[in-house]
């Protein structure tokens, strides 16, 4: 375990493996392509084990989210599992099984799911191989989870005489409706991606070789876009599990009215008008086209807070 992290300069733990910035995997014999700005790779490393979550396993997890998190020049992580054949096969059972109440309430690891939920920074699970129990549950505390077309989800808990203490009842009920978590949750019945899409449980569903790829090239098109925003549509989504419609609303007019008046609302709309790309603050000039294909419109008379005015 880590007490503190600097992620522009660490390679993690023996447990967490972090890369910033990250790479796209080598193809054959081709070296790692050129670093994506902006993008941190994290890897659970205990492939012997299906990268079984270890309460030191989570608690390395979670102090190095919240470090990448801290950072700013960090607008996007990936997680994802060493080797094809788990994302996270679940809990270690064999230091579960050791566990009282007690333990378990001081236990600094089984915070881990939550941590990893907190943060401010968009992130995305790259699941190949097996998603069970806690690591289904880590799929599902990022904001969005890229499947390769070999993922397996499950809640099997109720299988060792427990139940999902991670999040799973609440995540997943959330994610593809009461009746049929309860279903997965009360029978253990384990789903396979192409089900686990049409359920609503991933992002995406992608041949099984390209999983981490097409997560990372998510997280660069992501890491892209102005943080600030970023964040603030991370926060306003999130809280649709939180709140009431009502409340719902009010907190995303609340932080829509907080962007502006920053510098990448400014440069955003003034790059928008003047028809040039953005140039978003801490980032270089872009090449590129430029912003919008046609000209400006004024808003109509049913456009309203956040109308895209883009026409053509």
């Amino acid at each position: 375990m880590i007490e503190a992290l600097d992620p522009t300069g660490h390679s993690g733990t023996d447990l967490v493996q972090v890369g910033y910035p990250a790479h796209r995997p080598a193809t054959g014999s081709d070296d790692a392509g050129p670093p994506l700005d902006g993008v941190a790779l994290v890897t659970l490393n205990r492939p012997r084990v299906l990268n079984a979550l270890s309460f030191a396993l989570l608690t390395d997890l979670g102090r190095i989210i919240e470090a990448l998190d801290a950072n700013p020049a960090v607008r996007a992580i990936v997680i994802t599992g060493a080797g094809t054949r788990a994302f996270a096969a679940g809990a270690d059972v064999g230091e579960l099984a050791e566990q009282a109440p007690d333990s378990l309430a001081s236990a600094e690891g089984l915070h881990g799911w939550d941590r990893v939920a907190a943060i401010g920074t968009p992130t995305i699970a790259a699941v190949r191989g097996y998603a069970l129990g806690g690591g289904c549950e880590l799929a599902m505390a990022c904001d969005m989870l890229v499947a390769g077309s070999d993922a397996v989800f499950g809640q099997p808990e109720i299988r060792i005489g427990i139940i999902p203490g991670g999040g799973g009842t609440q995540r997943l009920t959330r994610a593809i409706g009461a009746a049929r978590a309860m279903e997965l949750i009360l029978t253990g019945r384990q789903v396979r991606a192409d089900e686990a899409a049409r359920l609503g449980l991933v992002t995406r569903v992608v041949p099984a070789e390209e999983t981490l790829t097409a997560a990372l090239d998510l997280a660069v098109e992501i890491a892209a876009l102005p943080a600030g925003a970023a964040r603030a549509a991370k926060a306003a989504v999130r809280a649709v599990a939180e709140l009431p419609l009502a409340g719902g609303v009010l907190h995303e007019r609340m932080l829509f009215q907080r962007l502006f008046g920053t510098p990448d609302q400014v440069e955003g709309m003034r790059a928008f008008l003047e028809k040039r790309p953005p140039r978003w603050e801490g980032r270089p000039s872009p090449p590129g086209p430029p912003a919008s294909p046609g000209p400006p419109a004024s808003p109509g008379p049913n456009d309203g807070p956040g109308a895209d005015h883009r026409r053509g």
